[in-house]
């Protein structure tokens, strides 16, 4: 479980971004995250993922709080919680397996990174996840010559292969087409109803949020605005967005 106390985040000036956001993630849910442009989405993402500091507020993951903690609890964030972008990084030369089996920057050692050297008992494990994505057949394609959705999805496999325990997701079908981005989001929704994995993912545009998410979080400058379960949004919910 996730628990986020009071969260604050201010830019150099006093900017609020972020203003006492308070919220629960329960194991293996799926929260979708959504909110006009400059609204605090992706800010949020990144404060869940440490990778922009708070400026306030307490944090817990799994009854551990992460603050108390200091580097044990940042490490444990790093092992657990994966973030992922909107345009995923691969190495270009490295085969989508190979990308599986490194892992990313924030996941492994530069010099596994740099080496591409890996375990024996890794691989069947990253094959094994490559094929739950459904890129069997691409799994020894360059990064490079992955499409947008084959891309977000080795992302995925990439994390989840590297121990993340959720994964928190900017914007995953930007720029995809409808059946690809159907294809990505149905992958999520069944990882969290069959292995358990926590998902929360910004998904601003279309009724993705809508369709596939167990809970709808809402923000509107930087504050949480709304919090219902996933179901077809009223009219007025939409208007405070």
């Amino acid at each position: 479980m996730i628990r986020v106390t009071k969260l604050s985040k201010q830019l150099p000036g006093k900017v609020n971004i972020l203003s006492d956001i308070s919220f629960e993630v329960g194991a293996g849910e799926f929260v979708a995250i959504k909110g006009a442009s400059g609204s605090g989405k992706s800010m949020l993402l990144r404060c869940l993922a440490l990778r922009e500091p708070w400026s306030y507020g307490d944090y817990e993951v799994d009854g551990v709080s992460i603050f108390k903690k200091g580097f044990t609890g940042k490490l444990k964030v790093r092992r657990e919680i994966a973030y992922l972008e909107e345009k995923p990084e691969l190495l270009p030369n490295k085969t989508a397996l190979k990308n599986v089996l490194i892992g990313a920057r924030h996941q492994t050692p530069i010099w596994r990174r740099v080496t591409g050297m890996i375990r024996n008992d890794d691989y069947m494990g990253a094959m094994d996840m490559v094929e739950k994505m459904g890129l069997l057949d691409k799994a020894h394609r360059k990064g490079d010559k992955l499409s947008g959705g084959e891309k977000q999805r080795i992302a995925i496999a990439r994390a989840l292969v590297h121990g993340a325990k959720t994964l928190v997701v900017d914007e995953p079908v930007s720029g995809l087409d409808p059946h690809t981005a159907e294809q990505v989001l149905s992958d999520l929704k069944r990882m969290c109803q069959t292995q358990g994995i926590t998902v929360v993912a910004v998904l601003s545009q279309g009724d993705w949020a809508e369709r596939f998410a167990d809970r709808i979080l809402g923000l509107n400058g930087g504050k949480l605005v709304l919090d219902i379960k996933g179901r077809r949004m009223t009219a007025r919910e939409k208007m405070l967005l």
